[in-house]
């Protein structure tokens, strides 16, 4: 007989921000009330997001405008996620970065240099101004050699006249240039996530990761071992579910219903 093995309370939490916390710039009912219940139980948590364009924090503010008070420590992006994996893998290296402020400041934080001149990694994050010359030159650098980070694999991002193209579309440009395939550090990526649960000193068996999209926050989740719950506030449906191989642990209307569990 199969035998499920029965997860370990929540001690701490790991949620997306757009689709569960915010859509469309404004705060999900109930979701500045969820945050504020996370803050005042002293659970460990995180506000993930893929988008590496602002830094934590431009998200605070941002955040705070709307309703939510979160410190800056409890926002986690694709960029400080890729800054910190770059940190380990080549301290103190070298990087031609495309990206907005976000990316840049993470660069630097960890003591990167940011140069066109023979760099360890071509970093590509996300801008809403990708330059047909800083393409040209990120191709150029990787033929002769340099390694091709990527921050997240997202192949479109929002905006009030629709979508536009992102870090995903931008990198397979790159890569039908090169033949070279980045390495994507945010979501799906359980990198992300371990990253995340190592910033907080939390477990994946006690935690739980709380997103809106199967492809990304469930798949990201599930792979890096924690409880997942989809929310349907955001981009994916009921309906949606039934198309994956992978299930959420569970799935609820909005983080509103999760209040009472904090």
């Amino acid at each position: 007989m199969l035998r499920v093995r029965e997860r370990k309370p929540i001690e701490s939490w790991l949620t997306d921000m757009d689709g569960v916390l915010v859509h469309e710039g404004e705060p999900v009912p109930g979701a500045p009330e969820f945050v504020n219940r996370l803050r005042s139980s002293g659970k460990p948590f995180l506000i993930l997001t893929n988008n590496s364009i602002y830094t934590a924090r431009d998200l605070q503010a941002r955040l705070r405008r709307i309703g939510f008070d979160v410190p800056e420590s409890a926002i986690w992006t694709s960029a400080l996620a890729t800054a910190e994996f770059l940190d380990t893998q080549r301290p103190g290296g070298t990087a031609y970065v495309i990206g907005e402020a976000g990316l840049t400041t993470a660069m630097h934080e960890v003591g990167y240099i940011l140069t066109d001149t023979e760099p360890d990694y071509v970093v590509l994050g996300e801008t809403r101004t990708y330059s047909f010359e800083a393409i040209t030159t990120a191709i150029r650098l990787i033929n002769d050699g340099a390694r091709f980070i990527c921050t997240n694999p997202d192949a479109t991002g929002p905006s009030n006249e629709g979508a536009l193209p992102a870090c995903g579309a931008v990198a397979a440009l790159i890569s039908k240039a090169t033949g070279i395939e980045p390495y994507f550090i945010g979501k799906p990526n359980p990198m992300m996530m371990r990253s995340a649960l190592n910033s907080i000193d939390a477990h994946s068996e006690t935690t739980a990761m709380i997103g809106d999209r199967m492809d990304t926050d469930v798949l990201c989740g599930l792979e890096a071992g924690l409880e997942t719950i989809l929310v349907l506030s955001g981009i994916s449906t009921t309906a949606d579910v039934e198309r994956y191989p992978y299930r959420p642990s569970r799935i609820i209307p909005s983080v509103a219903h999760l209040i009472n569990e904090v």
